[in-house]
């Protein structure tokens, strides 16, 4: 196993559509683990969801939120980024995140009908600054 270097953990975020699986922590304490599309934004890991799913809710009451990025690929990498997610409800900050991330995943032919589907009613845009950031290339290495 090797730690990637900065900018090797970031090339790994980019690179492909590889999504996020976000963990998020139930009233309760525990666990709650979903897929999300997301970009890059500077340092920043930006994703949308709708304000009312499970992850929305958990977020607003404790903004706490792990990240995992996989390649489920010989030799296997990921990178785990933890931190506090930022809400916004703004209209125009939800459009943005979702039309980039529409982009990433459908393609520019798809991206305007997916972009505007979700950045509907009911949508918020999350950002999360990494605090700790755990990445290991080549695990079978």
């Amino acid at each position: 196993m090797a730690e990637m270097t900065t900018a090797q953990y970031f090339a790994f975020l980019i690179e492909g559509t590889r999504t996020a699986k976000v963990a998020t922590v139930r009233p309760d304490g525990r666990p709650h683990v979903v897929p999300v599309w997301f970009v890059l934004d500077g340092d920043d890991i930006l994703f949308s969801t709708a304000a009312g799913s499970v992850k929305g809710r958990n977020l607003r009451r404790d903004g706490r939120v792990s990240l995992c990025v996989d390649d489920e690929r010989p030799p296997y990498a990921f990178v785990r980024v933890d931190g506090v997610a930022k809400i916004s409800d703004d209209p125009a900050e939800v459009r943005r995140v979702s039309d980039r991330t529409a982009l990433r995943y459908m393609g520019p032919e798809r991206a305007a009908e997916y972009g505007e589907l979700n950045a509907g009613p009911g949508m918020i845009a999350l950002r999360v600054t990494p605090e700790v950031i755990v990445s290991e290339a080549d695990v079978t290495g």
